[in-house]
């Protein structure tokens, strides 16, 4: 039996079921709700609703946006030649913060034959599609640096090279600031890997 009421219960429930929240944040993000405005609460249901909606894929690049095709894909101050390859539309938002100027293409998941994730069941076949342009001289391989990640890099390397593109992949490495023995063993060979000359 719960010690809550039925509708805070439910809310509770369905807050637990977002990526990342636990049952005890569920809990505190449910009594916020309760204990604010109507108005507040009705506000965010219609912000939620509304994404749901209006959101759609890029039929470029995958990404989530309103318009079609997206604001990145038809800016005329990006580089049209550069396409960096990522796994989810988050993913787009951490590597615009840093200025880059190309193209993305999000694939919507990575290979993962333990979770029966085959490159049919993410967006490979749109990004060769696009390949087809002449105008792309360089795909960046942006996934992230785990098995998955890497199963999934070199699968579209694999396929992309003898297309004559250039393939490159993200360097991963230490992170700035950190201290030498901080940092485990695999992120230390990879930046060990990845070195350059000064």
């Amino acid at each position: 039996m719960s010690v809550y009421a039925r509708p805070i219960a439910r809310l509770v429930e369905e807050l637990a079921k977002l990526p990342g929240i636990g049952p005890k944040t569920a809990q505190r993000l449910a009594f916020h709700i309760i204990s604010g405005t109507r108005e507040a609460a009705e506000d965010l249901a219609e912000a939620i609703v509304q994404a749901k909606e209006k959101t759609i894929y890029c039929s470029v690049c995958s990404n989530l946006t309103e318009a079609d095709p997206c604001p990145i894909c038809t800016s005329p101050g990006r580089d049209q030649g550069v396409i960096c390859v990522v796994e989810e539309p988050k993913d787009v938002i951490a590597i615009d913060r840093t200025g880059f100027k190309g193209l993305y293409h999000v694939l919507h998941g990575a290979i993962s034959p333990i979770d029966g994730i085959g490159p049919g069941d993410i967006r490979v076949k749109e990004l060769l599609q696009r390949l087809q342009d002449d105008t792309v001289q360089e795909i960046i391989l942006g996934t992230d640096p785990n098995v998955e990640g890497e199963a999934t890099a070199m699968y579209l390397a694999r396929l992309i090279k003898p297309l004559g593109i250039k393939v490159t992949r993200m360097a991963h490495g230490m992170p700035v600031g950190s201290d030498l023995e901080y940092v485990d063993e695999v992120t230390l060979a990879k930046a060990l890997e990845g070195r350059r000359e000064l």
